[in-house]
């Protein structure tokens, strides 16, 4: 567990710290690195992993552990090589990502969660870390009850929820890729101009690219939208009905989901 932990924490790190330092050294949208809402996602992020540290921070992971000495799950029912089943693993929870991530759109309650995160006026890297505390929660037991299923290994489970925050905070990059870069990478994954389009205030946009990593859901799930009607660096973000300063304040943000209004 201390490895885990370590491990998790330490490449969450180091991805924040990378795209950070690209997003002040070339940003698309400049003012947004270090002004105060950048300080209070900053701020919910560090109350989300007390809480984490404190409850079910690694509920998927010792969900995964009990599976495997208990012979749960599909992927303990077969025999088949190790390398397949990891990669076989990693497919199925993007997949499953992808629904909870619509579900959290679709279903009012779960959006008054959501919509903490879609409320950021701004669009950086602090923003992929931007959740409710109870939808870091509920996200965990959907998590835990998908790993209860599919019985992945505990290497597989690590491995995804690092893959799950390095993407989170990339495809939340202030920062454009190159053309043919940018035009390369979205046949497989979400880049930063893809999931810029989902926190786009008009709605079927914000209603569309919902994937964390792999852009195959979106295209299979008729989600996908490639260009937004904005250019890039005048796409404007937030919710309307949930605009001004005080919004961004650690208080409000954690009182939003209680608050009338979409």
């Amino acid at each position: 567990m201390e490895i885990e932990t370590v491990l998790r924490l330490g490449s969450f790190g180091l991805v924040f710290a990378l795209i950070s330092l690209i997003e002040a050294l070339k940003p698309l949208k400049k003012g947004f690195l270090a002004a105060p809402r950048w300080w209070n996602n900053l701020g919910l992020t560090l109350l989300n992993s007390l809480v984490l540290r404190f409850s079910l921070g690694a509920l998927a992971y010792q969900s995964a552990v009990w599976t495997q000495s208990q012979g749960w799950g599909l992927l303990n029912q077969v025999n088949w090589p190790v390398t397949f089943e990891l990669l076989l693993a990693l497919l199925a929870f993007d997949l499953l990502i992808y629904f909870q991530h619509v579900l959290f759109h679709a279903l009012p309650l779960f959006w008054r969660l959501h919509r903490v995160h879609h409320a950021d006026p701004g669009f950086d890297a602090s923003t992929g870390l931007r959740f409710h505390p109870l939808e870091i929660l509920l996200s965990l037991v959907y998590k835990a009850f998908c790993v209860l299923a599919l019985g992945p290994s505990p290497g597989a489970v690590l491995a995804f929820e690092i893959l799950l925050n390095a993407s989170s905070i990339f495809n939340h990059g202030n920062f454009r890729l190159p053309r043919m870069l940018e035009k390369t990478l979205r046949l497989a994954i979400i880049t930063p101009d893809l999931h810029r389009i989902h926190h786009s205030q008009i709605p079927a946009e914000t209603n569309s690219n919902y994937g964390f990593c792999l852009s195959l859901w979106d295209h299979l799930g008729g989600t996908y939208t490639a260009q937004a009607q904005k250019p890039q660096n005048e796409i404007t973000f937030g919710l309307s009905q949930h605009s001004g300063p005080e919004q961004d304040q650690l208080p409000a943000m954690l009182l939003l989901p209680f608050k009338k209004g979409n």
